[in-house]
C-alpha cells in the first residue's frame, strides 16, 4: 500500500499544483467567465510535453484521471438534492425536459448522421443538457469514453458558453425578455455554471437569480442520465462479450458501481439529516478531486490529439447547443400561452 502511494506521490502532486493553479487563475478572470474546469484541463494540456520527462509521476496521472475523478463523481452527489426540484415549479421542469430530449435526441440523430463515435456524441449531449464540463467529466467514466473525447467535449462547451456570455445579454434586451423570462432562457440553454452566472447577471441581478436556481436544479437531471447510461454502456459490453463468445459475464461484473455511491449521497443529501458544514467541506474535496482528474486527463492529452478528432464533432456540438437555445427560447414562448 505505501509502495502504491509512494509511486503515485509526484504524480498526484503535479495534477494538485494544476489544480491550484487553475483555482488561482480563475480568481483572477473578471465574472469567472473560463471556470477552473476548462483551466485546469488546458493547463494540463500545456504541462503535457513534461510527461516525457517525468516518467515516475505517469502513475499518479493515470490515479488521477480515473480512481480520483470516480472519487469526485461520488461526492459530488452531496452537492445535489431532490428538493431543488420543488423550487422552480412544473413550468420549469417541462422546459427542462424539452430541452433534454431535444440535446439527446438531436445528439443521437445528428451523431449517426455525422458518424461521430457514440461516446463522444453522448459526451456532448450530456454538456449541453446537463451541466457543461461537469457533466462531460461525470459521464466520460462511466462510458469508459477516451481522454480525448472528454478534452474535446470540454473544449467544445467553453466556445459555446463563451459566444453565449457575450450574446445572450444583447439578445435578450433586443427580444425585450423579463427578468423571469431571460433567466428561464439562460438556466435552461446554457451550459456551464460559472457561464450561466456570468450571461444571467450581464443582464440583471434578479435575471440572474433565477437562471442559477434553474440552472442548479437542471443539473440534477445527471442522476437519471448517469445511470441510464451505465445500464446501457454495461450491456452493450455484455453484448460485445457474448458476440465474441468470451468468457462468461454478467452486468454485475461490469456494471459502474461507483455511479449507486453517487446515488447514495444525492440521497443522504436530500435527508437534510447531514450536518451543513459537513456537506460544505465534502462539495470542497469533490471539487478539488474533480479538478486534479481534469488537469491529469490534460497532462495525458496533447492538443495534436485533440485536433486530430476532426470537425465533424464540433459541427455536432454546435448543432445541438444552437437546437437547445432556439427550443429553450421557442417552448417557453408556447408554455406561456398553455400556462
Amino acid at each position: 500500500m505505501l509502495t502504491k502511494l509512494k509511486s503515485r506521490s509526484s504524480g498526484l502532486l503535479l495534477t494538485l499544483l494544476l489544480a491550484a493553479a487553475a483555482a488561482l487563475l480563475n480568481s483572477l478572470v473578471p465574472g469567472d467567465v473560463i471556470g477552473t474546469s476548462i483551466l485546469a484541463l488546458v493547463l494540463g494540456m500545456l504541462c503535457h510535453p513534461l510527461m516525457k520527462r517525468l516518467p515516475q509521476a505517469a502513475s499518479g496521472v493515470h490515479f488521477a484521471s480515473t480512481t480520483v475523478l470516480k472519487l469526485g463523481i461520488v461526492l459530488m452527489g452531496i452537492s445535489l438534492s431532490f428538493s431543488q426540484v420543488l423550487t422552480v415549479g412544473r413550468y420549469a421542469l417541462l422546459l427542462m425536459l424539452c430541452t433534454l430530449t431535444t440535446a439527446f435526441g438531436g445528439g443521437y440523430l445528428l451523431g449517426r448522421l455525422f458518424k461521430v463515435n457514440w461516446k463522444l456524441s453522448s459526451l456532448l449531449s450530456a454538456s449541453t443538457a446537463i451541466c457543461g464540463g461537469t457533466a462531460v467529466a461525470t459521464l466520460g467514466p462511466v462510458i469508459e469514453a477516451e481522454d480525448t473525447h472528454i478534452a474535446y467535449a470540454i473544449s467544445a462547451t467553453f466556445l459555446f458558453d463563451l459566444l453565449t456570455v457575450i450574446l445572450f445579454p444583447w439578445i435578450g434586451r433586443l427580444l425585450g425578455l423579463t427578468d423571469m423570462s431571460y433567466g428561464l432562457w439562460v438556466g435552461t440553454a446554457v451550459n456551464d455554471t460559472s457561464s450561466v452566472v456570468a450571461a444571467g447577471y450581464g443582464f440583471s441581478d434578479a435575471a440572474g437569480s433565477f437562471a442559477v436556481i434553474v440552472k442548479l436544479t437542471r443539473t440534477l437531471f445527471i442522476v437519471p442520465i448517469v445511470l441510464a447510461f451505465s445500464f446501457t454502456h454495461a450491456r452493450r459490453k455484455l453484448r460485445r462479450a457474448e458476440e465474441a463468445k468470451s468468457a462468461e459475464v454478467s452486468i454485475a461484473s461490469i456494471f459502474p458501481w461507483f455511479v449507486l455511491l453517487f446515488l447514495l449521497m444525492v440521497a443522504l443529501k436530500s435527508t437534510g439529516l447531514l450536518p451543513q458544514q459537513a456537506a460544505a467541506g465534502m462539495a470542497v474535496l469533490s471539487k478539488l478531486f474533480m479538478l486534479m482528474a481534469l488537469a491529469a486527463i490534460g497532462l495525458k492529452t496533447s492538443f495534436q490529439e485533440v485536433k486530430g478528432v476532426g470537425w465533424k464533432p464540433m459541427a455536432l456540438g454546435v448543432a445541438i447547443d444552437t437546437s437547445v437555445v432556439f427550443v429553450a427560447l421557442g417552448m417557453q414562448a408556447l408554455l406561456q400561452r398553455l400556462f
